[in-house]
């Protein structure tokens, strides 16, 4: 008796299947148990209502205008950039809801905006929203289908 050689003796060569079968277990496990593992996020939607938005802002909202020309409208009041933090200091001083819009044309530049919006901020104003091009179509029943 020989070990070794050509006689088909004994192989030191490392038997790979085996490995190769528990991997593919383990794999398959791993597969089957991902998905039980996964969580959604929970999101809070507001209730379908069947009345439409009014299109015209209430007395309660506060609506920044900003156009083109630079000029700026605080609910239809113009205001120089200067004097605006100011401004919405005194209007939000006594309010309990401190949100305000900025309505802006849309050939500004962002950092105009963000301008404003650090105005705000400094005022005191809790959110910001900026109301877009598309938004505004909506609103006015101009929006594509």
């Amino acid at each position: 008796m020989q070990s070794g050689g050509s006689g088909g003796g004994l192989s030191s060569d490392i038997n790979v299947t085996p490995m190769i079968d528990v991997l593919l277990v383990l794999l398959i496990i791993f597969m089957a148990a991902l998905p039980l593992t996964q969580r959604g996020v929970d999101v809070n939607l507001p209730l379908e209502s069947e009345q439409k938005q009014q299109a015209n802002p209430n007395d309660n909202q506060v609506v920044l205008e900003y156009n083109a020309d630079n000029s700026i409208a605080v609910n239809h009041q113009p205001i120089q950039i200067a004097d605006l933090e100011t401004k919405l200091r005194d209007i939000f001083e006594t309010r309990k809801e401190k949100t305000m819009f900025i309505v802006g044309d849309p050939t500004l530049r962002y950092g105009q905006i963000v301008q404003v919006i650090d105005a705000a901020k400094g005022a005191g104003v809790d959110k910001v929203g900026i109301v877009t091009m598309g938004m505004r179509n909506e609103a006015n029943g101009g929006g594509k289908s």
